[in-house]
């Protein structure tokens, strides 16, 4: 026998915990060198862990849920073992083997716990003689016990069942005319009421809106849109001309590119722009980094990247660290209005809404356009409502007239 050691690897910086999410393997099942056998949540993304050597699951320490830190011991793996004819560990402690030697058969046929398993049930207020073990002799295992605690309990014959779905949780059932359930929350959702939190009790948050025609720049989409998918292979969106234009604007205005550091004001000479994307697990803000280098296709490429990044769970920490600006779009969902929050450090947050055909006065004249509110939220300890406004008209103006992109005015 060869046994290894897995544990968790060195967390991220600013990362202090996680929590194990989803085994992929069990007890006594082979895993290939560097196949991912468990997922670990962080505040801010989930990490894939990978078998340091092939072998096989002997022993699983820490269950689906449990929080960890950098180098705690989560599993072992026998490197000499073949799938199927490993034990867990826990069945070879000698005060283990006594107890189970001196129980009577019957005992063993109802389920004799592990010490483990027992001290873990006890918690639960799980009946071990309940579970069906898994273990050698069907003796009961921790897993066992962790998985008859996760287990719906029986509901009564004349209950009415709902099913509910909480992503990313496994579907439940839940008994009677009113349902409701409990899940913990996951350690993003935690991460971003924390930041929110902290983000309305220290910065003193003014908001200021405007209206954009957006009828010269979906002209300009509508015109080139195919050459510019088949030369870049990418679709030409919108989100691309709000950050060319949000980064103009920020060049004129460095101060609402800045952010508070203590008692100092760090004006930042570069631009790196978080564009707020949804994902299953909640909401995401990967940068652009030195968007003002970026061109349109470099910008849709990156946030078409993201986004399948979002939907599989993959987006990396080094994604979504740093940022100097963000850009949200509530008008994906049909927003018409709204007052982002601040992303801290930052000073400011630019809120996109969702465009529609209002009746709008132009040269005397009563004409239908395609119009969306603009909102941006910044800090008034360091923004004055003059930077604020005027960084809103230089978007909007950028925005209505696209050309001013090309000739930077």
């Amino acid at each position: 026998m060869s046994i290894i050691e897995v544990t968790v690897p060195v967390l991220p910086e600013s990362v202090s915990e996680a929590t194990l999410m989803t085994w992929h393997k069990k007890v006594g099942e082979a895993v290939a060198r560097d196949e991912n056998i468990i997922d670990l949540e962080t505040d801010k993304v989930v990490l894939e862990l990978p078998a340091p050597q092939a072998g096989v699951i002997v022993e699983i320490v820490e269950q689906d849920g449990a929080t960890v830190v950098s180098g705690q011991l989560i599993a072992k793996i026998d490197t000499a073992a073949k799938a199927g004819d490993a034990a867990p560990a826990a069945e070879a402690a000698p005060a283990a083997a006594a107890a189970v030697e001196a129980a009577p058969q019957s005992n063993a046929q109802a389920g004799v716990a592990m010490p483990a398993a027992a001290k873990l049930a006890a918690e639960k207020g799980v009946d071990v003689a309940s579970i069906q073990g898994s273990g050698r002799d069907g003796r009961v295992l921790k897993e066992d016990v962790a998985k008859a605690s996760a287990a719906p309990a029986a509901a009564p014959a004349n209950s009415t069942f709902s099913t509910v779905t909480v992503s990313p949780t496994p579907t439940v059932q839940i008994a009677g005319d009113r349902p409701e359930q409990r899940v913990p929350m996951s350690r993003l959702r935690q991460r971003v009421a924390e930041r929110l939190l902290q983000s309305q009790s220290e910065n003193a948050i003014l908001t200021t809106f405007n209206e954009v025609n957006m009828k010269p720049v979906m002209d300009l989409r509508n015109k080139y849109k195919d050459k510019f998918q088949k030369e870049h292979d990418v679709k030409l969106g919108f989100m691309s001309f709000v950050v060319k234009a949000a980064v103009a604007a920020l060049k004129k205005f460095p101060v609402v590119n800045a952010s508070i550091d203590g008692k100092d004001v760090v004006y930042h000479g570069y631009f790196d722009i978080g564009v707020a994307i949804g994902s299953p697990r909640g909401l995401v803000v990967p940068i652009l980094r030195n968007a003002d280098q970026m061109s349109l296709a470099d910008i849709e490429k990156q946030i078409a990247e993201f986004a399948v990044k979002a939907k599989d769970g993959k987006i990396a920490l080094e994604d979504l660290t740093g940022g100097t600006f963000s850009i949200t779009n509530g008008g994906t969902f049909g927003s018409m209005m709204s007052t982002p929050i601040i992303n801290p450090p930052q000073a400011a947050i630019l809120g996109m809404h969702a465009t529609k055909e209002r009746a709008m006065v132009e040269d005397g004249q009563v004409v239908v356009l395609p119009m969306m509110y603009l909102a941006l939220s910044y800090d008034h300890r360091l923004i004055d409502g003059r930077e604020a406004v005027l960084t809103l008209v230089a978007i909007k103006d950028a925005l209505e007239d696209p050309a001013r992109l090309l000739l930077d005015i």
